[in-house]
C-alpha cells in the first residue's frame, strides 16, 4: 500500500476544493479518511497553520499558508516529519504555478483540477496575452503535479533533501501539529434529518448518514419512555403539594428524565458539536434517574429505561457525517 493515499488542496477561507490528486485506492476507511477531510476543510480558518487527524490505519495531515490550505491522507506507518515534509513541498509547487489572486478568483469547485491530474493536458494557442499566459501557467502544472511529488514520496520514503526533513523535524519540535477531535469541528446550524447549513461558494453539501431502522426503533421507545416519565412526574406533583413536598425529588427525576429522552431524540436526529460529551451526560442523568426512582419503579422498568437509553446513544454515535460532494471523479 502507498504511503500517501490522497492530496487535497483547499481555500481556507471557505474550503472551495482547488485540486486534488487523482484515485487509485478505494478501500473502506480511505473512502471514510476522505469524508472527514472535506468536513475539516470548511472549518480550517478557526485551526493554527498544522494539524492532524489520527485514524486507525489512516492519518490525516494538513497545513496552511497564504489563505490555502494542503491537506493528505497517509498511512500510520509513514512519520509525522515525512508527511508535513510532503505538505511543504506540496505548497511549493502549487504557489509556483497559481498565485493569490487566482486561488480567490476561483468560484467554482476544483478551478485548479489539472494541478493533480497525472496526464498533461494540452493547451490551445489561440492569439491574446492572456492566452500567452495561461499556456504559460499550464506548462508549469505539467511539470510539477501532486501525482508526481506522490510517486515521488511512495518511491523514496521521502523527500530528496534530507536538510529539508530535517528542518521540518526540528520546527515540529518547536511548534508541534494540533491533534483535531472530529467532535470539535463545530458544524451546527443543523435542519431537519441532519442538512447542515452550508457557506457560500463552498460547493460542499454535508449531512448526516440515513435514518436506520433500528434508529427509527430508538426513537420510538425514547418517545414512549419520554411519556411514561411525563405522565409519572405530573401524575405525582399533585401527591407532592399534599405531602408537604416530601416527594419533589422524585418528581425532578422524572421531569428530567423525560428532558434527557427527548434530548437524546434530538442528538439522533441532528448533528451538534460535542456529540460524543452530550449523548453520555444524558446517558448517565437517565441512569441516575432511574436509580432515584428505584422505590417508584420495580427492577424490570428501571432495566427498560436504562437499556433504552443505552441503545440509544449508542446509535447517536454510530450515525456519522457523510459528504454527498461532487468531487468530480477525484
Amino acid at each position: 500500500m502507498p504511503l500517501i493515499l490522497f492530496a487535497f488542496v483547499v481555500r481556507l477561507r471557505d474550503g472551495l476544493p482547488l485540486s486534488a490528486s487523482t484515485d487509485f485506492e478505494h478501500f473502506r476507511e480511505l473512502q471514510e479518511r476522505k469524508q472527514q477531510l472535506r468536513t475539516i476543510s470548511k472549518t480550517l480558518a478557526r485551526f493554527p497553520e498544522r494539524g492532524t487527524v489520527k485514524g486507525q490505519e489512516l492519518n490525516i495531515f494538513f497545513i496552511s499558508s497564504e489563505g490555502v490550505s494542503y491537506m493528505t491522507v497517509c498511512h500510520c506507518s509513514l512519520p509525522v516529519a515525512k508527511a508535513f515534509c510532503f505538505l511543504e513541498d506540496l505548497r511549493w509547487e502549487f504557489t509556483t504555478c497559481f498565485n493569490s489572486t487566482a486561488v480567490s478568483l476561483a468560484d467554482r469547485p476544483y478551478p485548479f483540477l489539472e494541478f493533480g491530474e497525472s496526464k498533461e493536458k494540452s493547451v490551445g494557442h489561440s492569439g491574446g496575452s492572456e492566452d500567452l499566459e495561461n499556456h504559460k501557467q499550464s506548462s508549469c502544472v505539467e511539470i510539477r503535479t501532486i501525482q508526481k511529488l506522490k510517486q515521488q514520496y511512495n518511491q523514496s520514503g521521502g523527500p530528496a533533501l534530507e536538510v529539508t526533513l530535517a528542518e521540518v523535524q526540528g520546527d515540529l519540535i518547536i511548534h508541534p501539529p494540533q491533534e483535531i477531535n472530529l467532535e470539535e469541528v463545530d458544524l451546527t446550524n443543523g435542519t431537519a434529518n441532519g442538512h447542515l447549513e452550508q457557506g457560500p461558494a463552498s460547493g460542499q453539501n454535508v449531512r448526516l448518514e440515513p435514518v436506520t431502522a433500528p434508529g427509527i426503533l430508538s426513537l420510538v421507545l425514547n418517545i414512549v419512555c419520554a411519556s411514561l416519565n411525563i405522565i409519572r412526574g405530573v401524575h405525582l406533583i399533585e401527591y407532592t403539594f399534599q405531602d408537604d413536598y416530601e416527594g419533589i425529588w422524585n418528581v425532578v427525576a422524572f421531569l428530567l428524565a423525560f428532558a434527557c429522552c427527548v434530548c437524546q431524540c434530538h442528538l439522533y436526529l441532528f448533528h451538534s458539536s460535542l456529540k460524543k460529551h452530550k449523548s453520555f451526560a444524558l446517558l448517565s442523568v437517565i441512569v441516575l434517574c432511574n436509580l432515584c426512582l428505584l422505590g417508584l419503579r420495580n427492577p424490570w422498568q428501571l432495566l427498560f429505561h436504562i437499556s433504552v437509553a443505552c441503545i440509544s446513544t449508542l446509535l447517536i454515535l454510530r450515525r456519522k457525517l457523510i459528504d454527498r460532494s461532487n468531487d468530480c471523479g477525484v
